[in-house]
């Protein structure tokens, strides 16, 4: 059989995300050849990827010749210009998460995706996480019983602001913006939509300009949802942990995979997304188990979008899905600063494109 001729990727933006997931991940996936990148800093860009064309303007990039897909790792203000740009251009398009600033954003991305016939999709990439990989099977082989409690952290010890967007009080900046779209998608993806969200965010830092402190509940009928992340946690704390009717179970440590990126180690290598912290399974009152998880492998998520433009596949990450990770965001956000529980916006077809897309 003759080979077949690689998606062209544009990505924009080159910082953090760019660098640190998006490139190393296109670079290792078959089926993908990262062909541009839009950015201002075409010396960083060209010293770790000394062949791929680099251009200031995104533009550009979107328009350039032969591109098949654009991946929008801009700051969180531009994610809908950006990618409404890219999908008028007749571009499948890959939006690292958040999908947009808010549910009447988002909204607009999917129906003008929609009116293109081009593949929308979020980067909600910690679905491929050891650590979640690990959990979501425990409960799956029924090891806990009924989820009563869960519960799932990203917390950090930086007690210095630094100057950059995502700790500015411009439109998108905050904790909950940055880390709330990976807790919150987990979440969906174990238990699908809930029935109202309470949140609180604070900014407790000294000089701090936006949220670095995000803690919220997701309502169901039988269980309860916690999502926390905060940047004064030294020493760390669990990443889940999960009570039920039959046990417990505990993962402490995070997936090893951002880590490994930002040492050096490529998608493929020897070791790559190996996790050598067990989960903890207390079953009732007997001793725990160590129970190994799964390796986890972030590059699933752009085979997932490989085969979903060459082969019709279903997308790794559906825009409905999305959709419904943005309502939850939207809802806490708007929980946090009305102090009450705010129930998810979104209308009957639209949960329903969610429960049939989970």
């Amino acid at each position: 059989m003759p080979e077949r001729t690689a998606l062209r990727v544009a990505l924009v933006g080159y910082g953090y995300a760019g660098k640190t997931f998006h490139a190393p991940l296109l670079a290792a996936t078959p089926g993908l050849e990262l062909a541009c990148v839009a950015s201002s800093r075409a010396d960083a860009v060209h010293a770790d990827l000394p062949d791929v064309e680099v251009v200031a303007d995104p533009l550009r990039a979107i328009e350039a010749d032969g591109i098949d897909v654009v991946v929008i790792a801009a700051p969180n203000a531009q994610h809908a210009p950006l990618a409404t740009a890219a999908l008028r251009a007749g571009r499948h398009v890959v939006v690292d998460k958040p999908f947009a600033l808010d549910l009447a954003e988002a909204r607009a991305l999917r129906a003008l995706a929609k009116e293109h016939g081009r593949l929308l999709s979020v980067f909600h990439n910690r679905r491929w996480d050891s650590d979640f990989l690990g959990v979501r099977q425990a409960i799956a082989n029924g090891r806990i019983g009924e989820v009563a409690h869960f519960e799932s952290h990203f917390d950090r010890f930086r007690p210095q602001v630094r100057a950059r967007w995502r700790e500015s009080a411009q439109p998108g900046g905050g904790l909950w913006f940055d880390l709330g779209p990976h807790l919150i998608d987990q979440a969906l993806q174990l238990f699908g939509l809930p029935l109202d969200v309470q949140a609180d965010l604070a900014a407790l830092r000294p000089g701090a300009q936006a949220d670095d402190w995000a803690h919220a509940v997701l309502r169901y009928e039988r269980l309860r949802v916690v999502l926390h992340a905060g940047m004064l946690v030294a020493g760390g704390s669990a990443r889940f942990t999960v009570h039920g009717t039959r046990g417990s179970a505990v993962k402490q440590r995070l997936d090893p995979q951002e880590t490994q990126l930002l040492a050096g180690t490529r998608p493929g290598d020897a070791g790559w997304g190996v996790d050598d912290d067990p989960l903890l399974l207390y079953p009732g009152d007997a001793a725990a188990e160590r129970i190994a998880v799964p390796a986890g492998d972030q590059r699933r998520y752009y085979a997932g979008i490989r085969d979903a433009i060459r082969d019709g596949a279903p997308s790794p990450v559906t825009d409905a899905q999305a959709l419904a990770v943005m309502a939850v965001l939207e809802a806490g956000a708007a929980s946090a600063r009305e102090r009450r529980a705010v129930v998810p916006a979104l209308d009957e077809e639209e949960r329903a494109a969610f429960g049939r897309a989970a």
